[in-house]
C-alpha cells in the first residue's frame, strides 16, 4: 500500500515534518543555555539574594537571642528577689522560733 491509499499524502508528511522541525527549533532557542557573561550574572543575583536573605535571618536570630537574654535577666531579678524574701522569712520565722523556745 502506498501512502496515497493510506489517505495521507507526501505533501502532508513533508509539512508535518516541516513544522514540527520548525517547532522543535523555537524550543530548542527558548531553552537554550545563557552565555557564560549572563550565566555569571544569574549567579551574582542569586548569590546577593541569597547573602541578603541570610543577613536578614541572622539579624532576627540576633535580635530573638537578645529579647529572650533580657527576658531571662528580668526573671532572674524577680526570683532572686522572692528567693530572698523567702531566705529572709526563713530567718525571721526560725529567729521567733528560737526566741519562743528559749523563752520557754
Amino acid at each position: 500500500m502506498s501512502d496515497d491509499e493510506k489517505g495521507i499524502s507526501a505533501g502532508t508528511v513533508m509539512v508535518s515534518f516541516l513544522a514540527g522541525a520548525a517547532l522543535g527549533a523555537g524550543l530548542a532557542l527558548l531553552y537554550a543555555p545563557k552565555s557564560g557573561k549572563e550565566m555569571r550574572e544569574t549567579i551574582a543575583d542569586l548569590t546577593e539574594d541569597a547573602v541578603d536573605k541570610i543577613k536578614e535571618y541572622a539579624k532576627d536570630a540576633q535580635d530573638k537571642i537578645k529579647t529572650a537574654i533580657e527576658d531571662g535577666k528580668e526573671t532572674l531579678v524577680e526570683k532572686k528577689s522572692i528567693l530572698a524574701s523567702a531566705i529572709e522569712a526563713g530567718r525571721e520565722a526560725m529567729h521567733k522560733e528560737k526566741e519562743r523556745t528559749t523563752a520557754s
